[in-house]
C-alpha cells in the first residue's frame, strides 16, 4: 500500500527561527513561502509553519502517561525508517536540542516496539519522531 503526504499547518511566533530548525536541523527542504508562512518538505509531508503572532498560547500543557512517561498533548511526528531516526537523533544531540523525553526503545519486547524521542520547535511545538524495526507492527496490538 502507498501512503499519501499528509499535509499539516501548525502555528509559530518566528518564521525565521522556524526555518532554522526545519530547514537547518531537521534538514527539511524549504517550498513556497510568503511573509506569513513557509512550507516544509517534511520527509515527504507537507508541513506549512503559520505565522502567528499571539504571545503566549492560553491553554494548559496536557500529557497523558505512555509507558510511564508523560507525552505531550497535542504532538505530531513522522515514523521513519532505524536508520534515518538514529541519524536524525545524532543531529538533535549534535544541535544540543532539550528533549521533552529522551530517545529511547518503547515497548521493548512487546507488540509496538518503537524508538522514540520527542521534543519542542522553537514556538513550543511538540513533536515525536519514531520508527519501527518492522513497520508492520505500526497497529499492532498487545
Amino acid at each position: 500500500m502507498s501512503l499519501r503526504p499528509f499535509h499539516l499547518a501548525i502555528p509559530v511566533n518566528d518564521l525565521e527561527a522556524a526555518r532554522g530548525f526545519y530547514g537547518g536541523v531537521l534538514g527539511c527542504s524549504e517550498g513556497r513561502s510568503h511573509h506569513q508562512w513557509v512550507d516544509f518538505n517534511l520527509f515527504g509531508h507537507q508541513l506549512v509553519c503559520h505565522l502567528d503572532s499571539r504571545k503566549e498560547n492560553e491553554s494548559p500543557e496536557i500529557s497523558n502517561l505512555v509507558d510511564g512517561h508523560g507525552v505531550p498533548v497535542p504532538h505530531f511526528g513522522v515514523v521513519l525508517d532505524m536508520k534515518s531516526w538514529s541519524e536524525l537523533r545524532d543531529r538533535l544531540v549534535a544541535a544540543g536540542t532539550r528533549f521533552l523525553i529522551e530517545p529511547n526503545i518503547r515497548f521493548k519486547g512487546q507488540a509496538g516496539e518503537q524508538a522514540t524521542m520527542f521534543f519542542r520547535d522553537p514556538a513550543g511545538n511538540a513533536i515525536e519522531m519514531k520508527a519501527f524495526e518492522h513497520l508492520e507492527s505500526l497497529f499492532a496490538r498487545s
